[in-house]
């Protein structure tokens, strides 16, 4: 894994992070006023965060439900012992799953959470069976349904 440079932020900085995690679609003129900067100087800072791989994107946060993706489940995969030179594939693997919204590559006593947004059960179980049961480099599996979870907007 490529190692990141830590980057200095001063209080603006970090405003704009918050602000912009909040409200990816925030306008400048507002994004500048409520930092209290010129709205030059917040359009260069943001492209800053940008160039320096603080900020890596902007995007719209989707209701899985609304979607007809109304359950999330975790499921955690340990792969076997002699399987431990296809963990970036079955990650390149993971990433080329519809269904798969997050991947979790952990040190532990499991290798993987796949976080996975389907509509029901049985999507789940066909999910497990084609794409994780049957693999031969998975050694056991555990799945958890989400109830409830939230996503912190921001970690600066």
């Amino acid at each position: 894994m490529k190692e990141t440079a830590v980057v200095a932020l001063d209080a603006i900085d970090r405003q704009i992070i918050d602000l912009l995690a909040a409200n990816a679609r925030i306008t400048n003129a507002e994004l500048a006023e409520k930092t209290g900067i010129a709205q030059s100087t917040c359009i260069l800072r943001v492209r800053a965060l940008v160039a320096k791989g603080v900020i890596t994107g902007f995007h719209a946060s989707v209701n899985a439900a609304a979607v007809g993706l109304g359950l999330q489940v975790l499921i955690s995969v340990t792969l076997r012992a002699t399987a431990r030179q296809q963990l970036s594939q079955f990650m390149a693997d993971m990433r080329q799953l519809p269904e798969v919204v997050q991947v979790f590559f952990l040190g532990g006593s499991e290798d993987f959470i796949v976080h996975l947004a389907v509509k029901d059960s049985e999507q789940v179980r066909e999910f497990v069976l084609e794409h994780l049961s049957a693999n031969a480099a998975v050694a056991n599996t555990r799945t958890n349904m989400v109830f409830e979870h939230f996503l912190k907007s921001s970690v600066a």
